[in-house]
């Protein structure tokens, strides 16, 4: 397991499933690193350049579920609603990636 392979792996650990403003801090906090390990993914090969921009579009949805979470307009259960939807899909874009960059030799 390469550095990556093992930030990636400790940022899905970290992502919280439960809606508390401390929550919506760290989900943004791991959002930019994941952001930060995605654009160092992209320039490691053609491949990687290639198959990561469909990871950036899913973020922009996850940021706009965690912006939601977090608007005072929303009822208690809906911000709870819409972080977990945002964590979930978070979740899933991660390991997404995790499993597409394997150990991060992919060239095909």
């Amino acid at each position: 397991m390469n550095s990556t392979t093992a930030a990636l792996n400790a940022l899905f650990n970290r992502i919280p499933r439960r809606h508390t403003a401390d929550n919506v801090k760290d989900i943004n906090s791991i959002v930019t690193e994941f952001e930060d390990l995605l654009i160092s993914i992209e320039a490691e090969n053609s491949f990687y350049e290639k198959n990561i921009p469909i990871f950036f579009d899913a973020l922009e949805a996850i940021k706009a579920t965690i912006k939601k979470s977090n608007e005072n307009k929303n009822s208690k259960k809906s911000k709870d609603s819409f972080f977990d939807d945002a964590s979930g899909a978070l979740k899933d874009n991660m390991q997404d990636l995790i499993t597409l960059y394997d150990d991060g030799k992919r060239t095909e």
